[in-house]
């Protein structure tokens, strides 16, 4: 198969356009609600939405594509959705004509039980102008097991007829199922003339599932069969950059049949087109819109692109973002400072004029930066954008410096000047490799952030609930539950606002134990001893946490056998994502057929609630019985009572 190829990036709107080229604006990480309640940057996120919105109308677009986390929290707040349903309504509905013809099933994807389709400009009751197409990603992903299934903001604005949600599938119920189902993808299938574009989403999973599904062949693509006419566009949203064996996707691990791969979730702005060693296709990085941390990555200029599609053939051509804060960062070693400039480091006063003097001369490089671009921006005769206050950080290598002055006092004299004064200034040192042996106080645990070599704000910035959680309860000797499956719950009502989290994972984890432990023999109820009690305690609690370590793994049964697997699957082949699919000739509203003999992954269903466990008779907790005479065994019931803990 021919490579397609990929013009350079022109810096001219004036694209060759007619009724074979496809026009595409596209972007990715939105986080749209970022800091909302922040009086200086609050609109920062929806401003940046609007002109995404604005440049999609200009350009004259047939479509905009989004690569995940439109919204910036799970449960997106009331103002929040207000403002995004707003924009779309004012830029997306129009009686502008669609030139794009959906060639894939409209009903694809459609809610149970209406009669709309899933694609919003195929509902006769709408006039859409300009379809926005979206998968989540890990801010906004799917959540719940209501009777609709887990669901996410994005499943809001699909209903609501303003997106069209792509990219979700159903998640395995039990590992049995995660073993044999794999990940299925069915496409968008779109035409234009005579170019033949074909979508697939594969919104945000767990980074180790997913790298698991492409090593052991088990994604699957449904593609038509004559694939070599269309140009295929994959978009996901995970982890490029390695954090992990397997808590990232390898850049390589795609199937050729794909032309462009959409990479979201990395913030850093890599958006023009990057050839993949070995392989055909390009993969382009857009950014954040906006900047949700204050690192090296987002301080690169933030982009979105208009992509042209003609044939087998693209070109991408960047559009730089005007309402985005102009950010700049510095690293300092504080002793190496004091060396340049003469003073001693213990002299607060003399750090704080010499740290000040640095975060000025960052406030006028930040400045200069936005005039730069405004100016350029006159010159190619768009309009002037009001100046915003900077983003500033300027991070502090203190090592060997025995005591510091507080950060917040400090950016409070750039209050008006810089839009962040309150975390401008970052303490650090350099990590040390000897480890400090952990306290066994199980009330007052040493955790990470407790070492006394550590400023204030330095404990803040390595603040992880995760971490934190999982440091306190492995301290704690839990006799029950796990502790990664604690971890685990936590995490869940701490990011994704799931209140019921722990209270079903402790349910779930006691209904286990309950079920393990109780034996089965001839004869009379029977109690048996403490000792074998804490046996079943710990055999109960080492197959939740094994349990809890396979839905992880997403199918491994163990690590050795999973990785075996994988070095298996990887002998034979990295590219697993191919299956035929016919159209069914031209025309809308056509069925996907398998080449394959393989059966097609059965249609969406609500999940089912397991049954719940079987109650105890009346006496839940076990009484002590006096001591009985040797004789016949009977049946031993062991339950297990524990208070509700939420």
């Amino acid at each position: 198969m021919s490579q397609p190829t990929a013009p350079p990036p022109s810096n001219s709107n004036a694209t060759i356009q007619n009724q074979h080229t496809i026009r595409i604006l596209l972007a990715t990480d939105n986080h749209i609600g970022y800091l909302e309640r922040d009086p200086v940057r609050g609109q920062d996120s929806i401003n940046t939405f609007k002109e995404i919105l604005q440049l999609a109308k200009k350009h004259d677009v047939d479509f905009v594509l989004l690569a995940g986390d439109l919204f910036h929290e799970n449960k997106p707040s009331r103002d929040c959705l207000y403002r995004t349903i707003a924009l779309l309504r004012e830029y997306t509905l129009g009686d502008k004509p669609i030139q794009v013809e959906l060639l894939s099933d409209p009903d694809e994807g459609k809610v149970d039980g209406f009669s709309f389709p899933a694609i919003n400009y195929e509902d006769p009751n709408f006039n859409v102008a300009v379809p926005v197409f979206s998968i989540h990603g890990n801010h906004d992903d799917p959540q719940g097991a209501g009777a609709e299934g887990a669901l996410c903001a994005l499943d809001v604005l699909s209903v609501s007829g303003l997106i069209n949600y792509m990219g979700k599938f159903d998640l395995p119920v039990s590992d049995a199922d995660a073993q044999n189902t794999g990940i299925a993808v069915r496409p968008v299938l779109l035409r234009k003339g005579n170019t033949y574009l074909g979508m697939y989403g594969i919104g945000n999973v767990k980074d180790a599932r997913l790298h698991f599904e492409l090593r052991s062949n088990r994604v699957r693509m449904f593609m038509p069969r004559d694939k070599e006419n269309w140009f295929n566009i994959l978009l996901l949203h995970q982890n490029r950059v390695k954090h992990g064996p397997q808590e990232f996707v390898p850049e390589g691990m795609f199937d050729d049949s794909i032309d462009l791969v959409i990479w979201g979730h990395e913030h850093d702005c890599r958006i023009i087109p990057e050839p993949v060693a070995g392989k055909n296709y390009y993969i382009s990085q857009p950014g954040s819109s906006v900047a949700t941390s204050l690192a090296d990555g987002e301080s690169i200029e933030k982009h979105v692109a208009l992509v042209s599609i003609q044939g087998k053939d693209f070109q991408l051509t960047p559009i730089p973002l005007r309402t985005v804060r102009p950010f700049v960062i510095e690293e300092v070693v504080l002793s190496e400072l004091a060396d340049e400039e003469g003073f001693d480091v213990s002299d607060q006063i003399a750090i704080s004029k010499s740290l000040k003097s640095k975060v000025n001369i960052l406030i006028e490089q930040a400045n200069q930066l936005w005039d730069d671009r405004n100016a350029k921006a006159k010159a190619d005769g768009e309009e002037e954008v009001p100046r915003m206050l900077p983003l500033v950080r300027l991070k502090v290598d203190t090592t060997g410096v025995s005591e510091t002055f507080n950060p917040i006092r400090f950016g409070q004299e750039f209050q008006g000047r810089i839009a962040n004064p309150r975390d401008v200034l970052v303490f650090h040192r350099a990590k040390k490799a000897a480890k400090r042996a952990a306290k066994v106080d199980l009330n007052h645990p040493e955790l990470s952030i407790d070492d006394p070599d550590l400023t204030v704000s330095e404990k803040l910035a390595r603040v992880r609930v995760g971490n934190l959680v999982k440091e306190y309860l492995g301290a704690q000797q839990l006799q029950l539950l796990g502790e990664g499956g604690m971890s685990g719950a936590i995490q869940m009502f701490v990011e994704k606002d799931d209140i019921h989290a722990i209270q079903s994972h402790v349910k779930k984890t006691v209904n286990s134990a309950v079920g393990g432990v109780v034996i089965q023999a001839q004869g009379e109820e029977a109690d048996i001893d403490e000792d074998k009690l804490e046996e079943l305690a710990a055999e109960a609690k080492a197959r939740a946490e094994k349990v809890y370590a396979e839905e992880i793994a997403q199918g491994k049964t163990s690590k050795s056998k999973g990785k075996g697997k994988a070095q298996e699957s990887d002998a034979e082949s990295v590219d697993s994502m191919m299956m035929d699919v016919d159209t069914g000739g031209i025309g809308r509203g056509s069925d996907f057929e398998e080449e394959s003999d393989e059966a097609p992954p059965p249609k969406k269903k609500a999940p089912t609630k397991k049954a719940a466990a079987k109650k105890a008779p009346a006496k839940a907790t076990t009484k002590k019985a006096p001591p009985k005479k040797r004789g016949k065994k009977a049946v031993v019931r062991v339950f297990f009572y524990m208070p509700s803990l939420i």
